[in-house]
């Protein structure tokens, strides 16, 4: 007889578990309610700032007092203004001010390097959580207080979300998508490449579907494992190791039934496709941002037009790995190195005439597939394939958080909105290299760089 217990058994360990959890959790209340009634208000912050971005009027103003009070901002006052009993933080001249900075697409969990395809066969999953932790400070240290991150391997960076806001360990906010969805032998689909042997019988419980019917298994997983967000894979990709860049991986019928499925659940829908048709059944189906798109043609951008479409480029890793490749033969596996030299000349002239067309753009870089906390690379390219240099301000503040719906609380510095603030030592608008020039990091109202210099986390975790 084996020994252990039935499932029904277990089914009532963890209804036990969890009444007990809530009972607990209704006797702490009271207790935690007058705890936080104990506890004495913050004193207020006056943050004054040589200039500042209106990244909602798309202007930039001068001298102005951004007052903040616990975790919120509280008044913006034009000029340089004292609050009683507040403490006064002086900008360096020169700098200017913006919104904490959003970035909506990276792999927090991950970075590739050299050895990366060996280490995903080495690597336990608490070697990358570590490490997680690590990329996080750096892009939080980079002015990004808000990052959506679009993929992982097993929901490590909820976690990591969770453990950022308890705060255990500094980091941006984090709405995490968990792993993406995609279709066998698809770009979501880590069997690629393996010999037959390793690779794994997955499912929609592994992000794996074949059929609308799994398309709604796997969106009810994800939000059973407490996602903010969902990312689908249409085609392929670039750092797979398959053969195709842009195929079409999911069909209509499957793409449709995750973009309903996800939005029924409240989810926004982001989309990695790069090739026309995959990008064209996205659209259709109602999803709310095209990642890459490198091979977007004439008819997808009148598609995404008309349909409200959000287009996050990630410019910058297009030419990453362009560069890499021509600068190494052997900088990838042979399958990859021939995706990656074709995929960065192509992507900049997508991005440049998509802006000309009139989609709309939100920020975003895929930062993993080059090292965390060089998110701000994306800036210059924006601008040199034709953008102003304050729309692609606009793309990383206000278009991003009303992509990701958030921009009651994020992408502009105003009154009761999170005290996400970061100051780069310059003019981005005359000089937009300056964006990788942070020189102060507030988020919600906990200064993490001041003058340059990092300063010392204290966690605030109990």
């Amino acid at each position: 007889m084996a020994v252990g217990f039935s499932m029904t058994a277990g089914r009532r360990t963890r209804r036990a578990v969890h009444a007990f959890a809530l009972l607990a959790g209704c006797a702490l209340a009271p207790l935690a309610a007058q705890a936080q009634d104990a506890a004495p208000a913050a004193k207020p912050v006056v943050l004054h700032c040589p200039a500042l971005l209106d990244s909602v009027a798309g202007k930039m103003l001068g001298q102005s007092s951004v007052v903040v009070q616990g975790d919120r901002v509280t008044e913006v006052a034009a000029g340089y203004v004292t609050r009683p009993d507040a403490e006064v933080v002086e900008l360096a001249a020169g700098d200017t001010c913006l919104p904490g900075l959003i970035d909506a697409h990276v792999h927090i969990s991950m970075e590739f390097t050299p050895t990366i395809y060996s280490d995903m066969l080495h690597f336990n999953q608490a070697d990358w959580v570590v490490r997680s932790t690590v990329w996080a400070k750096r892009t939080l240290l980079g002015g990004f207080t808000t990052v959506r991150n679009l993929g992982d391997s097993h929901y490590e960076t909820v976690a990591l979300r969770d453990q950022i806001n308890k705060g255990w360990v500094p980091g941006p906010r984090i709405l995490s998508a968990g792993p993406a969805i995609g279709s066998t032998g698809g770009h979501a689909d880590d069997g690629d490449g393996l010999r037959m042997d390793l690779q794994p019988d997955v499912g929609p419980h592994d992000s794996i579907i074949n059929g609308p019917s799994d398309a709604w298994k796997a969106v009810r997983e994800h939000y059973k494992q407490n996602v903010d967000t969902i990312k689908i894979m249409t085609t392929g990709g670039v750092l797979d190791l398959s053969g195709s860049v842009d195929n079409s991986q999911l069909t209509e019928e499957e793409t449709k039934a995750l973009v309903t499925a996800a939005h029924e659940y409240g989810y926004i829908v982001g989309v990695h496709a790069h090739g026309a048709e995959g990008i064209r059944r996205a659209v259709v189906a109602g999803a709310d941002s095209i990642e890459h798109g490198t091979f977007m043609d004439a008819q997808d951008m009148k598609l995404m037009k008309e349909h409200g479409t959000y287009y996050v480029p990630t410019i910058y890793t297009g030419t990453y790995v362009t560069e890499k490749a021509k600068a190494n033969p052997h900088a990838y596996p042979p399958a990859v190195q021939a995706k990656a030299l074709m995929v960065g000349p192509q992507l900049l002239k997508t991005v440049g005439d998509a802006y000309k067309a009139g989609v709309k753009f939100a920020y975003g870089t895929d930062a993993g597939v080059f090292p965390h906390g060089d998110n701000w690379k994306d800036f210059p390219l924006l601008v040199q394939v034709g953008m102003p240099a304050m729309y692609a301000l606009q793309m990383a503040t206000i278009n991003a958080a009303t992509l990701l719906k958030k921009d009651k609380d994020l992408g502009s510095v105003a009154a009761g909105k999170y005290a996400d603030i970061v100051a780069v030592s310059g003019n981005p608008l005359t000089d937009i290299t300056v964006m990788g020039k942070v020189d102060f990091v507030m988020k919600g109202g906990i200064v993490f760089k001041k003058g340059g210099a990092e300063q010392v986390f204290t966690s605030t975790a109990h």
